[in-house]
């Protein structure tokens, strides 16, 4: 059986969609913390069961005759976040799955200054000492971020933000339905992945001229200054912390940590990665 941790989140859901298009629903099974939320899966077919990485007796029955495990990366940061993976990943070997499969992300670095890159690189290390055989998935930076970057820049025609640097941006739905892939072909990847991303890496000055295109309407791209930026951030009710991982962001942008790009993911999925003009032009459109 394949576990899927974090089965009804914005990634997890969409990969379980895309392994039910390649394996019977009798195959499947997810791990969540609210089994409530699950109920459309469980309809299909697929196992549901609570499973919650601080509580490692949830994990033992929702990891239960798990073949392969795919642990989602939790959204939390610094030591909670090893910790849970870690927990989940212990869960895994417990239960007697033959490969472990964790959601990475192209950037993943113990010296990054963006503070889940250190994490993705602490539970990678972690998974290489365990002895079982695992995949990371080194995903390209999610471009539904994009969408949060944006501020009020379709209404005023400039795009406020810090100092930045090209980026990956890579749709979920391009990563689930590669993640169905490896799922579904143990044979491939042994250890990490190439980088997952699409083929460009762009800045928010090219993001700016796309909009630009398909508005019609000039966008500028407007630097903030770091403080001045946090200030405003948190004047409009942003939480403080919240602000310094956005921050984070943008300096490891400017270093060219998420510049990385490359053929493979496009080669798994058998087409061309969505292009960043596609993921803006839906955003154009929305009412």
């Amino acid at each position: 059986m394949i576990i899927i941790t974090g089965g009804t989140g914005q990634l997890g859901s969409q990969i379980v969609d895309r392994l039910l298009d390649r394996v019977p629903a009798d195959r499947v099974g997810v791990s969540v913390r609210d089994t409530a939320r699950a109920g459309d899966l469980a309809a299909r077919g697929v196992r549901v069961r609570r499973g919650d990485f601080t509580d490692p007796n949830s994990l033992a029955d929702a990891f239960e005759g798990a073949t392969q495990v795919l642990i989602v990366s939790t959204d939390h940061t610094g030591g909670a976040a090893v910790a849970r993976h870690v927990a989940a990943i212990d869960a895994a070997r417990e239960a007697g799955a033959k490969r472990i499969l964790y959601t990475s992300h192209q950037g993943a670095a113990e010296d990054s200054v963006f503070a889940p890159m250190p994490d993705h690189a602490a539970t990678e290390r972690y998974l290489s000492t365990t002895g079982t055989p695992f995949t990371v998935l080194r995903n390209g930076f999610y471009a539904s971020t994009i969408r949060h970057l944006l501020g009020q820049a379709l209404e005023t025609g400039e795009l406020v933000a810090p100092a930045d640097g090209p980026v990956s941006w890579t749709t979920h739905a391009d990563l689930a339905e590669a993640a169905a892939i490896i799922l579904t072909d143990e044979d491939r990847f042994d250890g990490p992945t190439p980088p997952l991303t699409a083929p460009d890496a762009l800045d928010l000055a090219d993001i700016a001229g796309i909009l630009t295109e398909l508005t019609g309407r000039t966008i500028r791209r407007v630097v903030a200054e770091d403080a001045e930026w946090t200030a405003t951030m948190i004047g409009h009710g942003v939480p403080a912390d919240r602000v310094k991982l956005l921050l984070g962001m943008f300096h490891a942008a400017r270093r060219g940590e998420f510049s990385t790009t490359g053929p493979v993911l496009g080669n798994l999925v058998q087409r061309t990665a969505t292009p960043v003009r596609s993921v803006l032009a839906g955003l154009t459109t929305q009412p």
